[in-house]
């Protein structure tokens, strides 16, 4: 099994070599540097591993010794496995009775350079990309490669080739029998005998320094009666550090790994350890949290637009989770109170000075400013309310200022020629087409009036701009709407050849073909086809069940004498995008219908309406004016600019539906 693409058990493989054993009987015993915190190469990762040593978790000391990680094969066990020094180290014995065990005391006599492997269970492991540097056990090391950051050391295996040969092992048997070393032996066991601690490693120095400033032979007789005893010493010290280490992980028995580290790390004794770990254990004292103040603008706002019954999704949309926290506990505060802690002064009583009030509250800077804000969110809600299909039929442009525009169109030929033997190329005629456009304002004014004040309703501020706007979402709309089905200019006709009458015209599949034909013998001022095909079928609501249906259903229904022998699939399948719109059937706008539809090109390439905003911007604008003197409150104003007018009368075609 792999988690994220990296194996659950892996073996990091690292150098080993073997000494003879002194005494064939003895049951020889191995001392090694297992991993030395670098970068592996391991079957299964295609990039380098480095183990991080912080996470390596070492479970107990008698870990198994195998030969190739196969549970088969045992060699022996560990008696002690420790991280020291950025490194992982580890003792033990070859005890197992097996051929194994006697294959890798044999081949290490023999001189085979045998190599250790570790194999650990990976709890969470982390990749690290090209270009990125990240630092474990205090390297720094470049990507890609893997870092195993959480792992279980399961057991340690004899290979015969490693990926980190730094390392280094020692193997060598214990004797029943004390036998005279020569001065290699003797240097070999002090070194396989210091791994445990800096502290033992300085007394090695120490002892190896003295060696080498004694010079008479009375001196190296002294020494080598010594020996016995310094090793013997050096013995106790590993062991006693090795009880330490057991005693305090035994203490925090897992729980708190972060003593545990500490501990083993500053060298503290077990009642140093159990102490930490009590005042870790005592149950702590609930925080005490001290509520800040978050009335910043954002808040207001939001306490504003909670008050208009706007949803939770809109407000999650708009501001984060604590601007929203804190305008909840201002949820419900009328308008007064509102506004005072946005002035952040109390205010002269209204009733008494309804002119000094107003006057105070809209001298500072951040009401006025926040209420408009609040207004301009309120007015783009109400802007989003309405129905806006004339966006899919109509070609949005822009206009600099309020001054006619004309719109040109080219209708040249430009009919490649064939080129004579004199090689002159013929010009094209480039004629155009005139379209005429332009933008007028729409607006309406509304104020913060001295009776809702006194009502102390901020609902009703709030409202007041959803409706504006929504009214000029509907005063697009009804400009748009009512210039289609006004039919101006006799736009759609029988003469423009994008009008069709009679029964044979209701919504059908007959219908959408022969309309799918007279849209396509449009042609240009030259007479040659204008190649443009209808994309959006435009229907009232009344139609939009049928006209979906026609778009969707991939076979036929109709069993009439008449359909007998057509095919059953339908060929308009997918063809035209269905757009319905509400106006297009509603009896206040003249030429209204229910029957009749439309086919329309895409209004980027041959527009049949166009709708123009002055500068760019579809959405109406708030500001904040002064009152006049008739008004006893804070007036603002909602306006925006836009002109619609028809275009082409080649880009669309209606059918009357009858």
């Amino acid at each position: 099994m792999t988690k994220n693409n990296i194996p659950d058990n892996i073996q990091f493989q690292c150098a080993l070599t073997i000494d003879a054993a002194a005494d064939d009987k003895a049951v020889p015993k191995f001392s090694m540097v297992a991993y030395t915190g670098g970068p592996m190469k391991i079957a299964g990762f295609t990039h380098p591993v480095v183990v991080d040593l912080e996470g390596l978790s070492i479970d107990r000391q008698n870990i198994p010794i195998r030969l190739d990680h196969n549970p088969k094969q045992g060699v022996g066990h560990t008696d002690r496995v420790v991280i020291e020094n950025g490194q992982v180290m580890a003792e033990g014995l070859i005890s197992r009775d097996t051929s194994w065990a006697r294959d890798v005391t044999k081949s290490g006599k023999n001189g085979f350079p045998w190599q250790a492997s570790i194999g650990a269970e990976i709890i969470q492991a982390e990749f690290v990309p090209n270009g990125n540097q990240i630092q474990v056990n205090g390297r720094t090391f470049d990507g890609p490669l893997y870092v195993i950051r959480k792992s279980i050391l399961k057991e340690i295996s004899f290979v015969d080739q490693g990926a980190d040969n730094k390392t280094t092992a020692q193997v060598a048997a214990q004797s029943g029998e004390q036998k005279q070393m020569n001065d290699e032996t003797k240097t070999t066991d002090v070194k396989v005998q210091a791994v445990a601690t800096e502290a033992v490693k300085e007394d090695v120095q120490a002892s190896e320094a003295h060696t080498c400033q004694c010079k008479t032979k009375q001196a190296e007789k002294i020494e080598a009666a010594a020996a016995p005893d310094l090793v013997a010493d050096m013995r106790q010290k590993v062991a006693a550090e090795t009880q330490r280490i057991q005693a305090v992980r035994d203490v925090c028995d897992g729980k708190h790994a972060d003593i545990e580290a500490k501990a083993i790390e500053e060298g503290w004794d077990v009642t140093k350890c159990e102490l930490e770990v009590l005042r870790a254990s005592r149950p702590k004292a609930p925080v005490v949290h001290t509520q800040k103040s978050v009335a910043t603008p954002q808040v207001f706002e939001a306490v504003a637009l909670m008050s208009s019954g706007l949803g939770n999704a809109r407000l999650e949309a708009m501001y984060d989770a604590p601007i929203l926290e804190a305008a909840d506990k201002l949820r419900g505060i009328g308008i007064q109170e509102f506004c005072e802690k946005i002035v952040g002064n109390q205010l002269p009583r209204f009733r008494r000075d309804a002119s000094g009030w107003l006057q105070a509250a809209f001298s500072t800077t951040s009401l006025p400013g926040i209420l408009s804000n609040i207004a301009n969110k309120m007015l783009l809600e109400g802007y989003n309310y309405i129905e806006d299909a004339w966006r899919q039929i109509c070609k949005i442009a822009s206009v600099n200022d309020f001054k006619e525009h004309t719109r040109y169109r080219m209708t040249g030929a430009f009919k490649f020629e064939p080129v004579g033997a004199d090689g002159e190329l013929k010009h094209g005629k480039l004629d155009e087409m005139k379209f005429g456009q332009k933008a007028d304002t729409h607006g309406i004014m509304f104020a913060l009036t001295r009776q809702m004040i006194i009502n102390d309703d901020m609902g009703a501020f709030t409202d007041i701009p959803r409706q504006i706007g929504m009214g000029a979402a509907e005063a697009i709309a009804d400009a748009v709407w009512g210039l289609l089905l006004s039919n101006p200019n006799n736009f759609f006709s029988a003469g423009n050849k994008n009008y069709a009458e009679g029964v044979d015209t209701a919504l059908s599949i007959d219908a959408l073909t022969a309309a799918e034909i007279l849209f396509g013998e449009q042609t240009k001022p030259n007479g040659r086809p204008l190649g443009i095909s209808p994309r959006i079928l435009l229907v009232p609501i009344a139609l939009k069940v049928i006209a979906t249906s026609l778009m969707k259903s991939l076979e036929l229904n109709e069993t009439t004498t008449a359909n007998k022998g057509k095919p059953k699939s339908n060929p308009h399948v997918g063809k035209f995008d269905v757009v319905s719109s509400s106006f297009l059937s509603n009896a206040s706008f003249s030429g209204a219908s229910a029957k009749a539809w439309y086919l329309f090109a895409d209004p980027n390439r041959l527009p049949a309406l166009e709708v123009a905003f002055l500068n760019g911007v579809d959405r109406p604008t708030v500001e904040k004016t002064d009152a006049d003197f008739n008004t006893l409150g804070i007036q603002f104003r909602g306006y925006i600019d836009f002109g619609v007018r028809e275009q082409d009368h080649r880009g669309g075609a209606k059918f009357k539906g009858e």
